[in-house]
């Protein structure tokens, strides 16, 4: 029984070499696509990253390029995988590499911490795959994995517990091979030591030496601080018609969702009249007046409860811009909490 120490290095390095996903920034761990993966990756299972990493790439296969990239195109591409602060951070990033360090990314940990976007974490991913630096990477998935080695009582949100965490693996760290233990125990929290009370201790290749799973608590680990119950907002959105255009609006440049398009919506759950009342003191010129189905989007912290009405106008009103389904579908990024409302005119795209 060890707990973290460097007896876990050599059996979970040969059990990573035996039959690790193979995934595509691993095939070809340039530093750039470690980057982007990294980020991408931040909050998002793997499965849905797959897609959007290959879009990515033939669209912007280099720094230099997403340097460039308008606005429009970068956050199309990012469209559905939330948390779009990421994506600004990348392309900020992006142009401070191509003002500073020649469209590269620097190979060194404290610069790669600079940029914008860029934690710990990430930075550690892209030093020690890309480069080979002695760096280690910790994360959730990380974390869990050292809790239970441990036999740990610290909820691994305590900021204490995260960083002698961090300093306990930098000191376990290969030189020969950072960039593969890294991997290694991302893999191991990802497929094996997995959350909320269901690790697969019969295949972990460091069971004998994990204190968790000899003291019977490797389920219940690790602890966490009990989370604030989410914000719920009643919304009513409103995909509306002007001919065969669907009117589209900005958010605000801040908070939730910041800047990205969105169908317009009122606050709360008017009924229909008090919904074709507010409507017309916006000037609406109302034609046609559909209930659609409810949905609800779940963010971090918020949970959307909406309501939704199908409604055809007779004239543009002001605070819209309409735009084709086509347009729609492959310009604008449009938030995927507003993809239940589309579904009655995904056949016109």
């Amino acid at each position: 029984m060890s707990g973290v120490s460097s007896a876990i290095i050599a059996p979970l390095l040969e059990w990573y070499d035996q039959g690790h996903r193979n995934l595509p920034w691993r095939a070809h761990p340039t530093p750039y696509r470690v980057w982007v993966s990294e980020i991408m990756l931040q909050q998002t299972r793997v499965e849905a990253v797959l897609g959007y990493f290959d879009r990515w790439m033939q669209a912007l296969p280099n720094i230099p390029s997403l340097a460039a990239a308008d606005e429009a195109v970068y956050m199309k591409l990012w469209e559905g995988l939330g948390y779009y602060s990421r994506v600004r951070n990348l392309h900020r990033a992006a142009v401070v590499l191509c003002e500073k360090y020649s469209g590269a990314l620097p190979a060194d940990y404290k610069e790669l911490l600079s940029l914008p976007g860029v934690g710990e974490y990430t930075a550690g991913a892209i030093a020690s795959i890309a480069f080979g630096l002695s760096v280690p990477a910790v994360d959730g998935n990380v974390l869990r994995v050292a809790a239970r080695l441990d036999n740990a009582d610290t909820p691994i949100t305590d900021a204490a517990y995260k960083k002698q965490t961090r300093e306990r693996f930098a000191a376990l760290m290969p030189a020969d091979r950072p960039g593969d233990f890294n991997q290694a125990l991302m893999e191991l929290g990802a497929t094996v030591c997995l959350p909320n009370g269901t690790p697969q201790c019969s295949a972990c290749p460091v069971q004998h030496l994990c204190l968790g799973y000899h003291h019977g608590n490797a389920a219940m680990l690790p602890i966490r601080a009990a989370k604030k119950p989410r914000r719920i907002e009643n919304r009513t959105v409103l995909l509306a018609r002007w001919g065969t255009l669907v009117g589209i609006s900005r958010r605000p440049e801040t908070g939730l969702l910041a800047g990205l398009w969105e169908l317009p919506a009122l606050e709360g759950h008017p009924s229909p009249d008090e919904t074709r009342a507010a409507l017309a003191a916006r000037g609406w010129q109302v034609e046609k007046f559909l209930s659609l189905r409810p949905a609800k989007h779940i963010f971090t912290h918020v949970e959307w409860r909406m309501n939704g009405y199908y409604i055809e106008l007779a004239a543009p009103p002001e605070g819209l811009i309409f735009v084709s389904p086509t347009s729609l579908r492959t310009e604008y990024a449009l938030p995927s909490a507003f993809r239940p409302f589309l579904s009655v005119i995904e056949e016109e795209a």
